[in-house]
């Protein structure tokens, strides 16, 4: 055999060791596959948790990065080229959180936001200054690694912060946009600080001094930088646009040249003054423009690699570099450590936005929650733990604390996102407390309010006609309404219980006494499917509807029954004694929780009811809209009554009529709102009748009429005729029927049709209960996302 076929031989042991090398390729190709594979996977699992994605990317990373076979089996070619994916992959992070930051923030900064976000960052910051010195976290103590340490525990990750928030649906509410906002002024300016100190401070020599010339270099070389990105960059990226309308493939050499045109802006000051290039590209991205189709796609395709590998490898790769085989466990100052590093940033967040939450006129859950969130750390803190233990800064140990106190920090968000959630659903209600929606098999609430022995009778007979069969029981809640004066401020005593007062003044003991007596007597003898309770509410008239609406929350009331705040003598005419409670009668309309009652008590008081033959007739006039919807929910209780003769009169709109505001309803008919009204009109009021008016409980009467004038004459055509009208409030409909009464009206609480029925001109012997339907906020199965509770 001669030399060239010697030659041509392969050697085995070359072939031994590319096979070797394709192996350990397609292993940690394999390896890859797995934990990208499991992070979904595990976050499937959390999801019903609501856990962040990071969360079981951290886990999966940290578990199989420590695992000894893979550790062992991870060639280093491997681990050498996973980190450069790493720093890659933070460059380019980085590049996005400046990209997504508008320049304009600069021109305008929000100011409360602003507030907040100092607030907490100098708190935080001073905090953490005063601490860490303590915990020997460096191997060799000084203020700059202290100032370092400081500066990363009081910053906060605006982009992890965004993604909990919409992840969980609240970046629509005040809250969410207000969080958002702070938290990318709270990532800017901590940023921008550890800019500074990156220009003055040589972290890879032990943060010594720079000498001038060094730091003229770089502020020189970055203003050069910024001034490209901000003129260069964005005519570039509108020549870009115009080339590559919307619609069509975007031109590989267009794609090409801006790319390349953005790495050599942000590489020119690292490349010229050895300026770290997260931070370069940062303040670039900062300033370049926002839209664009350009700047969309490659924040669109950097977040899309982001989610579907770089996070998933990037924390793999913390947990390679994190040892935790040399974690220092049984070492107490290391427990210490996490503890107070933890607690610092906590304690730094909180306080300072409950410190600007007291300027700004937060409530104070909501500067706690904001504290709470704003404390989350994220990617680019966990990575400066692992650079400072490259740099031969901390231990790996000390590196290992700092990313689980990362860690910690995002652990807690949806815990306190759903503590948002909850509150603003006991702002919005979910469920409609109402007498339309109350089911049949449910029990009735009703908060009957009494000023006074006066409101007993009427408030009897209220329970007599309003009770319906034994099972569901009605659960009645009389309250009595007093006002907290000097007088009765005086007779208080400290009662059962830490805050429980108790009144000693013997007029009102008196009175409660008489109306509790005479409420009992007839429970006791009459009542087949009512139970009774008493209440007081006591405070002064300014909040006492606050009061009331708390209790009916509470209660889970379906309606409040409030008494007129005039009553009638035996002249007929009214006195102003309670006067002063209208303005609680209006404030509980405003507030209620759920349906709200007044009585106007002309005689309803006076008779008895019986349930052997007719006592009373009574009459509800129902026009159109919530409120008289409510009215007819409540009017099929009373036609169950044996002693009530109930008719239902229907006011219609004469649409033959040639008159103007016919024409007007008409067209105004033809929208969308006004006909779904109609519609839920039409079926409540046809479900109505067949339940009660065909089967002869109830009569009916319908009036075709024109407009208000002709509704005006017809009420007063029905005087003398009913004892009792049951009319809804009507405030939130614009009828052509009432249209023009609230122009005159005496009591706007009353609403038009009551109004006319309760005016002192009308029947002195008609009572009229005025019922307005819970004003609903909030989707029923859920809470809205544009909710506020700011």
């Amino acid at each position: 055999m001669d030399a060239n076929d010697d030659d041509n031989v392969k050697d085995p042991r070359c072939t031994q060791v590319t096979v070797m090398k394709v192996a350990n390729i397609a292993v940690n190709m394999l390896i890859f596959i797995v934990i990208i594979a499991l992070c979904n996977v595990l976050h499937m699992l959390l999801r019903p948790y609501s856990q962040p994605r990071i969360i079981s990317e951290a886990i999966v990373g940290f578990f199989l990065s420590n695992l000894p076979f893979l550790r062992n089996n991870f060639s280093d070619d491997a681990d050498m080229a996973l980190g450069y994916v790493a720093e890659f992959g933070m460059i380019c992070h980085m590049f996005v959180t400046g990209l997504q930051i508008d320049p304009a923030i600069f021109t305008r900064l929000p100011i409360r936001e602003l507030k907040v976000a100092c607030t907490g960052l100098l708190l935080t910051f001073l905090l953490a200054l005063f601490v860490t010195p303590f915990l020997h976290l460096s191997y060799e103590p000084s203020i700059e690694f202290d100032v370092f340490i400081s500066l990363i525990l009081c910053g906060t990750a605006s982009p992890l912060l965004t993604r909990i928030i919409t992840d969980l649906k609240i970046s629509k509410s005040d809250i969410g946009r207000f969080l958002i906002s702070t938290a990318v002024l709270s990532d800017l300016i901590s940023i921008l600080v550890f800019t500074i100190g990156y220009i003055v401070f040589d972290p890879v020599d032990g943060f010594a001094f720079r000498s001038v010339p060094e730091i003229l270099l770089m502020l020189g070389v970055l203003v050069v930088q910024t001034i490209l990105a901000a003129k260069f960059i964005p005519l570039l990226m509108r020549w870009v646009d115009s080339q590559n309308p919307p619609g069509k493939l975007m031109k590989g050499s267009h794609l090409i040249v801006s790319l390349a045109s953005l790495v050599l802006v942000c590489s020119l000051s690292p490349l010229i003054a050895r300026f770290n290039m997260m931070l370069s590209v940062f303040l670039a991205g900062i300033v370049m423009p926002r839209d664009g189709r350009l700047s969309m796609l490659l924040a669109g395709k950097v977040k899309y690699f982001f989610g579907l590998l770089f996070f998933p490898a990037f924390m793999f790769w913390v947990g390679f570099e994190a040892d935790f085989s040399g974690f220092d466990g049984g070492n107490w100052l290391t427990w210490a450590s996490i503890f107070f590093l933890f607690v610092t940033i906590l304690v730094g967040k909180v306080v300072g936005c409950l410190i600007s939450g007291a300027m700004l006129g937060f409530h104070w859950q909501d500067s706690v929650a904001s504290g709470l969130l704003l404390s989350i750390k994220g990617h680019f803190h966990i990575f400066m733990a692992i650079l400072a233990k490259q740099l031969n800064i901390i231990s790996p140990s000390d590196s290992i604390v700092m990313i689980l106190v990362c860690f910690l920090t995002f652990i807690y968000a949806p815990m306190v996102v759903k503590s948002i959630i909850r509150r603003a659903r006991k702002r919005a209600p979910t469920q409609r407390m109402a007498l339309q929606w109350l089911s049949p098999t449910s029990e009735l609430r009703v908060i009957l309010c009494l000023h006074g022995p006066q409101n007993i009778h009427s408030a009897i007979n209220f329970m007599e006609i309003t009770q319906g069969p034994r099972e569901p029981r009605m659960m009645v809640y009389v309250n009595d309404m007093i006002e907290l004066n000097d007088r009765t401020a005086s007779t208080l005593v400290r009662g059962e219980g830490v805050d429980a007062m108790a009144i000693t003044d013997e007029g009102v003991l008196e009175m409660r006494e008489n109306i509790t007596n005479e409420i009992d007597s007839y429970v006791k003898d009459q009542c087949e499917g009512v139970d009774v309770k008493r209440l007081l509410t006591l405070c002064p008239l300014a909040t006492m509807h606050h009061d009331i609406c708390t209790l009916a929350d509470d209660l889970l009331a379906s309606i409040i029954i409030l008494p007129f705040h005039k009553n009638q003598v035996q002249d007929g005419k009214f006195n102003t004694n309670y006067l002063e409670f209208r303005s609680v009668n209006r404030k509980v309309l405003r507030h209620a929780p759920c349906s709200v009652g007044i009585l106007v008590d002309r005689g309803l008081g006076s008779i008895t009811i019986s349930r052997t033959n007719v006592s009373i007739n009574a009459a509800i006039i129902f026009i159109a809209g919530k409120d008289d919807r409510e009215a007819l929910a409540y009017a099929g209780r009373v036609a169950r009554h044996p002693g009530v003769k109930l008719t239902i009169i229907r006011f219609l709109l004469d649409t033959n009529g040639t008159n103007v505001s016919s024409r007007i309803t008409r067209a105004r008919a033809n929208t969308a709102e006004y006909e779904e009204e109609m519609k839920q009109d039409d079926e409540y009021f046809a479900e109505f009748y067949e339940r009660h008016v065909a089967t002869g409980h109830v009569a009916y009467m319908e009036k075709y009429l024109s407009n208000s004038g002709e509704t005006y004459s017809t009420i007063k055509s029905l005087e003398g005729e009913y004892g009792l009208f049951i009319v809804g409030r009507g405030g939130r409909v614009n009828s052509t029927l009432t249209a023009g009464m609230n122009d005159w009206e005496a009591c706007p609480e009353l609403g038009p049709i009551g109004d006319i029925l309760s005016s002192s001109d009308f029947s002195a012997t008609a009572s009229v209960l005025i019922i307005q339907q819970h004003k609903l906020r909030g989707k029923l199965q859920g809470l809205h996302e544009e909710f506020s509770i700011m």
